[in-house]
């Protein structure tokens, strides 16, 4: 039975081997490739943070160029032009996405709508989110809980830094703002605060450890080389869906059984759910909730963390957004949510830590279904493209003093189209309006309300930590201090 094994996995290989070398050698006009292994092709030449990697590998080899994950063919741009060529002229040819782990196992066997293919499945998907969870009459509706949340914030805040600067620690506050605000959108109830019941604050801890085991798998890699060399990871991340789902499942389970009539999604999906059953099964609402989950938690609270980052690393910045806000919203009464458009640098504040700190900053990888041309190179079906838009985003020739943080430069008319942080085309994120609702209030009223700084006179570490969300290295800690204006008394 062992001699059988093992003269089977060396015919596989010999099998896949074959393959891959005629593959390799009727490609015609392939984008330029660092030198490859049979078999494994680049796996072993890639390391994490991938998007690093991939930056590193465009300065050698150019803005367009090509790997192998195993027999898989892969394409990444670093270019502007090149991906806006990818997403206008072949934007269907790049709208599916190729079959991996996550998606298998986080995204409900490819049903989500981050995972699923392109076609009718996913379009009503995307119906469902754009028109009916995350329309502009439903995040109208849903402003007082996001003003409520920042505003718990910032009473946690006044509480402990009235009188004189006090270090705080700033990256479990902004996840439990965040986390907060989208469950009692999700789902009408808190899991974090003085006032939460110790059963839902046991969940939200539960939670937590999910999306930090879930943080550790960076799944690029197509699921059957995945299997073949990293077993372990594909039995990981499978645990990791079944508590992901599980936990979901309690919370749809709970609503229904209370069975109120609420605004929440929930309340509104288990209300389709009635009218449609055939469609709107529990696995396509949990497929929602988690898209919803893992968009609308991480990304928000990480890039409220390097904004506050590099503000108190360029305090010049930091006064000059707090002086826009004192004269125009002034001081005696709080900054809201319709001011945003009275407040250009406070916008281009949140534009340029987008720009440098894209919390995806590969996006979602795309697969193409036909063989279609980029730039200058043939890109064969079945290839999956990643789009490198942290290195776009650091592009010389593109942005001027790239790696500097200047929101000045977005007073440059039409500069902000060529940020791509939420991706483009068909399968652009839905959520961008939502996310740029919270960062600007949330940014908005941390600087009208604290003075912040530095805990000494060495700048904050802006290394990158390792994740599908892209993370400070190190948890921010700064100085905060309440502003002592009449707009802040009710803090004390």
């Amino acid at each position: 039975m062992t001699l059988f094994f093992y003269f089977s996995i060396i015919f596989l290989v010999s099998l896949v081997t074959l393959k891959f070398l005629f593959q390799t050698k009727k490609l015609k006009n392939f984008p330029p490739s660092p030198p490859h292994f049979p078999i494994i092709g680049n796996l072993q030449q890639i390391k994490q943070p991938l998007h690093q990697s991939f930056y590193e590998l465009a300065k050698k080899y150019g803005k367009i160029f090509s790997l192998r994950f195993g027999s898989c063919l892969v394409v990444v741009v670093s270019s502007y032009k090149t991906a806006q060529e990818c997403f206008t002229k072949n934007d269907v040819t790049f709208s599916n996405r190729p079959k991996l782990l996550l998606g298998k196992y986080i995204g409900y066997n490819y049903t989500a709508v981050v995972f699923a293919p392109y076609g009718d499945h996913w379009r009503n998907l995307r119906r469902i989110i754009t028109l009916e969870l995350l329309s502009s009459h439903r995040l109208n509706s849903s402003l007082e809980i996001r003003t409520d949340e920042i505003m718990r914030l910032l009473q946690k805040l006044g509480q402990v830094s009235c009188k004189d600067f006090v270090k705080v620690e700033l990256k479990s506050k902004f996840k439990e703002l965040t986390f907060n605000t989208m469950m009692r959108v999700l789902a009408g109830k808190r899991y974090y605060g003085e006032d939460v019941d110790p059963s839902d604050l046991e969940e939200a801890n539960k939670f937590r450890e999910i999306m930090k085991e879930l943080g550790k798998f960076g799944d690029f890699i197509p699921t059957v080389w995945s299997r073949l060399f990293d077993l372990f990871s594909e039995n990981g991340l499978k645990k990791t869906g079944e508590k992901l789902d599980a936990f979901i499942q309690k919370i749809v389970d709970e609503h229904r059984a209370r069975k109120q009539d609420d605004n929440s999604m929930i309340g509104h999906l288990l209300k389709q759910q009635q009218a449609q059953p055939e469609y709107y099964t529990d696995q396509i609402i949990k497929g929602l909730l988690m898209d919803l989950l893992n968009a609308g938690t991480d990304t928000s609270a990480v890039t409220l963390e390097w904004v506050i980052s590099n503000l108190v690393n360029n305090p010049e910045i930091l006064n000059k957004l707090r002086k826009e806000i004192d004269t125009e919203i002034g001081q005696d009464r709080l900054m809201i949510e319709t001011d945003v458009p009275k407040l250009p640098y406070l916008q281009n504040v949140v534009s340029e830590t987008l720009r440098l700190h894209p919390a995806a900053p590969l996006l979602v990888p795309h697969f193409s279904s036909d063989e279609c041309t980029v730039g200058e190179y043939k890109v064969p079906k079945d290839t999956t493209l990643y789009v490198n838009i942290w290195a776009i985003h650091r592009d010389p020739d593109l942005w001027k003093d790239p790696m500097v943080f200047r929101p000045e430069r977005f007073e440059k008319e039409g500069e902000v189209n060529k940020l791509i942080s939420f991706g483009i085309g068909r399968r652009a994120c839905p959520g961008e309006n939502m996310a740029q609702r919270t960062l600007t209030l949330g940014l908005g009223l941390l600087v009208q309300c604290f003075d912040w700084k530095r805990i000494g006179e060495e700048l904050v570490d802006l290394s990158e930590g390792q994740g599908i969300t892209v993370p400070k290295k190190y948890p921010l800690e700064a100085m905060c201090r309440m502003r002592h204006i009449p707009a802040t008394k009710s803090f004390i």
